[in-house]
């Protein structure tokens, strides 16, 4: 009898060509999380040499995060009906694009319409390779993946920011920042091509011609025997309709995990966003801005290691709901009488630990909430709604420093975002867990 060989993958140990794939996808992250990132750091040197206040610069550093609200949502939907792999490549033709010519901007309106540009990119990137990992890997280690690929944001953010504070006190100018990505997003297109095929899940639910030619090889690369035939589809291929993620039994936790991520969402980018600002306006030099940053994304890239590794031995959601709860917490405290950059790193190494381990754990519910024929573009809708958030945060923080809030009222205000999303998690049932 035929087995479906997605079974086959949900069952029998990861093949090193599938943790390549999935280490590539990790990667991927990391350039998303650079890249959205690269405005923070760039951001005390636009504001010097263009000569724009506070509530200006919160819309530019919300830009690429309207990109990628719109980004995941479109292209998170041509993931899953295009493939994933072409929807990565095309992303990273546009991240390397338009971190490019960011670097050339010469105001205000040019530099916010490249990184709405760019945004589009990181959005659907994001979407894209969420369901990469997810159907790469078996069954037993599907949430650790998960966890393991979200983990790559800020470890992106920690080698990037090393390398663009370096960068910053090397030559003084923001736009090396914007360089180095677009060299870096160029880089990772010949490894997408070399090492990550197109994912069996998804060429046996839509069928593509040749998908029984290119399933083969990649079941042939990771040592397993071929196909004689396709698997039998259970229905008509169709084109996926993300109104099928507000039908009855699905409707109620794409709902929850919407609000949730964009109220979580919106904590962690004025976080993410203001440190190198809020930083250098209490006195200390650009590099030494950027370099609590950095110290944010460590915590950040420790608490997804934790939740990764927790989440083999404990219920993923209940994970999330405590570390949000740390998070709101945490987040709070960083406007509270810090005045040494030792304190300042500190407490900001605190609240990414949780905060980012809570989107880790977010990421890890997403892949299995949403069957294969909706992964990509659920995961994207979620995303892109919630992105919302993300980009709602800088500005209504920058909104808040303008009418001349100080930090220790501004700080446990937006803290409230992540406390919210504890809350909705909390009150709604775990979603089922879906098969590859």
């Amino acid at each position: 009898m035929l087995e479906d060989p997605r079974s086959i993958i949900a069952r029998e140990p990861m093949h090193s060509r599938q943790v390549l794939a999935i280490a590539i996808a990790t990667a991927l992250n990391a350039l998303d999380g650079f890249d959205v990132l690269s405005i923070s750091f760039a951001s005390p040197g636009i504001a010097a040499q263009w000569g724009i206040d506070r509530a200006a610069l919160g819309v530019v550093l919300s830009m690429e995060l309207i990109g990628m609200a719109i980004g995941a949502f479109l292209l998170g939907a041509l993931a899953d009906r295009m493939g994933r792999r072409p929807t990565i490549l095309a992303c990273l033709a546009i991240m390397a694009s338009g971190m490019g010519v960011a670097s050339l901007a010469t105001g205000v309106v040019m530099l916010s319409s490249l990184r709405l540009f760019t945004g589009l990119g990181i959005g659907g990137m994001l979407a894209a390779t969420n369901a990469i990992v997810a159907e790469c890997s078996n069954a037993r280690r599907r949430n650790l993946s998960v966890a393991i690929m979200a983990g790559g944001y800020p470890m992106g953010a920690i080698v990037g920011g090393s390398i663009a504070s370096a960068l910053l006190a090397a030559t003084g100018r923001w736009q090396t920042i914007f360089e180095f990505g677009a060299i870096a997003s160029a880089v990772f297109i010949p490894l997408v091509l070399w090492f990550v095929p197109e994912t069996i899940a998804f060429l046996c639910l839509r069928q593509p011609v040749s998908a029984l030619d290119r399933i083969n090889r990649t079941m042939v690369r990771q040592g397993r025997r071929p196909l004689a035939e396709l698997p039998p589809l259970a229905e008509p291929p169709s084109r996926p309709n993300l109104t099928e993620l507000f039908r009855p039994g699905i409707a109620a936790v794409t709902v929850a995990l919407t609000i949730a991520y964009f109220a979580h969402i919106m904590t962690f980018y004025f976080l993410m966003k203001w440190i190198p600002k809020v930083v250098v306006d209490m006195g200390f030099p650009p590099a030494s801005a950027g370099g609590v940053l950095v110290w944010a994304n460590v915590g950040g890239a420790t608490g997804s290691i934790v939740i990764s590794l927790l989440t083999q031995r404990f219920g993923v959601r209940q994970l999330i709901i405590g570390a949000m709860v740390g998070g709101g917490v945490a987040v709070a405290s960083f406007g509270q009488d810090l005045a040494t950059l030792g304190q300042l790193s500190l407490a900001a190494a605190i609240a990414g630990f949780f905060t980012n381990g809570a989107t880790a754990g977010l990421y890890a519910v997403f892949a299995q909430s949403f069957p294969t024929r909706l992964r990509a573009g659920g995961t994207g809708l979620v995303i892109g709604i919630g992105r919302g958030g993300a980009a709602l945060g800088p500005i209504v923080a920058g909104l808040l420093f303008a009418a001349g809030w100080p930090l220790h009222w501004v700080a446990p205000l937006m803290a409230c975002g992540t406390l919210a999303a504890a809350i909705t998690l909390a009150l709604r049932p775990a979603p089922e867990p879906q098969t590859a």
